[in-house]
Protein backbone atom coordinates (compact mmCIF):
# COMPACT_ATOMS: atom_id res chain seq x y z
CA UNK A 1 0.00 0.00 0.00
CA UNK A 2 1.29 3.38 -1.22
CA UNK A 3 1.57 5.28 2.31
CA UNK A 4 2.43 8.72 0.93
CA UNK A 5 -0.31 10.39 2.28
CA UNK A 6 0.82 9.23 5.85
CA UNK A 7 4.19 10.45 4.83
CA UNK A 8 2.50 13.78 3.90
CA UNK A 9 0.83 14.47 6.44
CA UNK A 10 3.34 13.43 9.36
CA UNK A 11 5.76 15.72 7.75
CA UNK A 12 3.73 18.78 6.53
CA UNK A 13 0.77 18.82 8.97
CA UNK A 14 2.65 16.90 11.99
CA UNK A 15 2.46 19.95 14.45
CA UNK A 16 -1.22 19.40 14.75
CA UNK A 17 -0.32 16.15 16.74
CA UNK A 18 -1.04 18.19 19.69
CA UNK A 19 -4.29 18.47 18.78
CA UNK A 20 -6.23 16.32 21.33
CA UNK A 21 -7.54 12.79 19.69
CA UNK A 22 -6.78 13.88 16.14
CA UNK A 23 -4.53 11.42 15.87
CA UNK A 24 -6.69 8.72 16.39
CA UNK A 25 -9.04 10.59 13.77
CA UNK A 26 -6.41 10.34 11.51
CA UNK A 27 -5.60 6.74 12.14
CA UNK A 28 -9.64 6.16 11.94
CA UNK A 29 -9.49 7.99 8.36
CA UNK A 30 -6.65 5.45 7.62
CA UNK A 31 -8.16 2.60 8.68
CA UNK A 32 -11.23 3.49 6.42
CA UNK A 33 -8.77 4.19 3.97
CA UNK A 34 -7.09 0.57 4.15
CA UNK A 35 -10.47 -1.11 4.98
CA UNK A 36 -11.31 -0.61 0.80
CA UNK A 37 -7.80 -0.74 -0.71
CA UNK A 38 -6.11 -3.48 1.23
CA UNK A 39 -8.21 -5.23 3.32
CA UNK A 40 -6.04 -7.87 4.25
CA UNK A 41 -3.40 -5.71 5.94
CA UNK A 42 -6.38 -4.97 8.70
CA UNK A 43 -6.45 -8.73 9.04
CA UNK A 44 -2.68 -9.13 9.40
CA UNK A 45 -2.61 -6.29 12.00
CA UNK A 46 -5.10 -8.23 14.07
CA UNK A 47 -2.98 -11.36 14.07
CA UNK A 48 -0.06 -9.57 15.28
CA UNK A 49 -2.33 -7.97 18.25
CA UNK A 50 -3.63 -11.83 18.97
CA UNK A 51 0.10 -12.85 19.38
CA UNK A 52 1.49 -9.84 21.49
CA UNK A 53 -1.61 -10.13 24.01
CA UNK A 54 -0.99 -13.45 24.28
CA UNK A 55 2.67 -12.36 26.13
CA UNK A 56 2.60 -12.38 29.57
CA UNK A 57 1.41 -9.13 31.13
CA UNK A 58 1.04 -7.35 27.98
CA UNK A 59 -2.21 -5.19 27.22
CA UNK A 60 -2.58 -3.12 24.44
CA UNK A 61 -4.09 0.54 23.92
CA UNK A 62 -4.30 3.35 21.96
CA UNK A 63 -1.21 5.60 20.85
CA UNK A 64 -1.16 8.72 21.94
CA UNK A 65 -0.68 9.65 17.62
CA UNK A 66 -3.00 6.96 16.74
CA UNK A 67 -2.90 3.44 16.29
CA UNK A 68 -2.86 0.37 18.26
CA UNK A 69 -0.17 0.78 21.26
CA UNK A 70 1.51 -2.72 22.88
CA UNK A 71 2.52 -2.42 26.26
CA UNK A 72 4.64 -4.31 29.08
CA UNK A 73 3.03 -3.34 32.23
CA UNK A 74 2.64 0.31 31.36
CA UNK A 75 5.73 0.94 29.17
CA UNK A 76 5.41 0.22 25.29
CA UNK A 77 6.40 -2.71 23.15
CA UNK A 78 5.75 -0.70 20.26
CA UNK A 79 2.64 0.46 18.27
CA UNK A 80 1.39 0.20 14.62
CA UNK A 81 -0.39 2.33 12.69
CA UNK A 82 -3.75 1.50 10.55
CA UNK A 83 -1.68 1.65 7.54
CA UNK A 84 0.70 -1.17 8.48
CA UNK A 85 3.15 0.93 9.78
CA UNK A 86 5.20 -0.70 12.93
CA UNK A 87 7.21 1.32 14.82
CA UNK A 88 9.44 -0.12 17.83
CA UNK A 89 12.05 1.44 19.85
CA UNK A 90 14.82 -0.72 20.28
CA UNK A 91 18.97 -0.33 21.52
CA UNK A 92 21.27 1.63 18.28
CA UNK A 93 23.04 -1.74 17.85
CA UNK A 94 19.95 -3.64 17.14
CA UNK A 95 18.82 -1.06 15.53
CA UNK A 96 21.56 -0.88 12.78
CA UNK A 97 21.93 -4.64 12.70
CA UNK A 98 17.88 -4.74 11.11
CA UNK A 99 18.50 -2.01 8.74
CA UNK A 100 22.01 -3.76 7.87
CA UNK A 101 19.76 -6.74 7.07
CA UNK A 102 17.42 -4.73 5.17
CA UNK A 103 14.37 -6.17 7.41
CA UNK A 104 13.18 -2.19 8.70
CA UNK A 105 13.70 1.31 8.42
CA UNK A 106 14.86 3.94 10.62
CA UNK A 107 11.54 5.46 12.12
CA UNK A 108 9.83 7.81 10.01
CA UNK A 109 9.71 10.59 11.85
CA UNK A 110 12.81 9.79 14.66
CA UNK A 111 15.38 8.84 12.49
CA UNK A 112 18.37 9.07 15.03
CA UNK A 113 16.48 7.70 17.94
CA UNK A 114 16.55 3.95 18.96
CA UNK A 115 13.18 3.66 16.94
CA UNK A 116 12.53 1.69 13.75
CA UNK A 117 9.17 1.56 11.61
CA UNK A 118 8.89 -2.03 9.51
CA UNK A 119 6.17 -1.25 6.81
CA UNK A 120 3.67 -4.43 6.72
CA UNK A 121 3.33 -4.90 3.12
CA UNK A 122 2.73 -9.15 3.32
CA UNK A 123 1.50 -11.75 4.82
CA UNK A 124 5.25 -12.94 6.07
CA UNK A 125 5.83 -9.63 7.42
CA UNK A 126 3.62 -10.56 10.40
CA UNK A 127 6.43 -13.00 11.61
CA UNK A 128 8.92 -9.76 11.20
CA UNK A 129 6.88 -7.68 12.77
CA UNK A 130 6.48 -9.85 15.76
CA UNK A 131 10.13 -10.99 15.27
CA UNK A 132 11.10 -7.47 16.51
CA UNK A 133 8.26 -7.17 18.73
CA UNK A 134 9.86 -10.04 20.50
CA UNK A 135 13.11 -8.41 20.83
CA UNK A 136 11.54 -5.03 22.73
CA UNK A 137 9.52 -7.22 24.98
CA UNK A 138 12.16 -8.62 26.11
CA UNK A 139 14.24 -5.27 26.15
CA UNK A 140 11.33 -3.95 28.59
CA UNK A 141 10.81 -6.88 30.64
CA UNK A 142 14.67 -7.48 30.77
CA UNK A 143 14.19 -10.82 30.26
Amino acid sequence: MNNSVFHFTVKWLGGLKAVPLLGQVFDSCLKIYVSVLKPELLDWIDEIEREVCSWEDTTVGLHRYGGTQFNYRQKEIGHIHSNGILDVRLNRKTKQLLIQENKVKAHHVFKRSGWISLYIVNKKDIETALTILRLSYKRVSNG
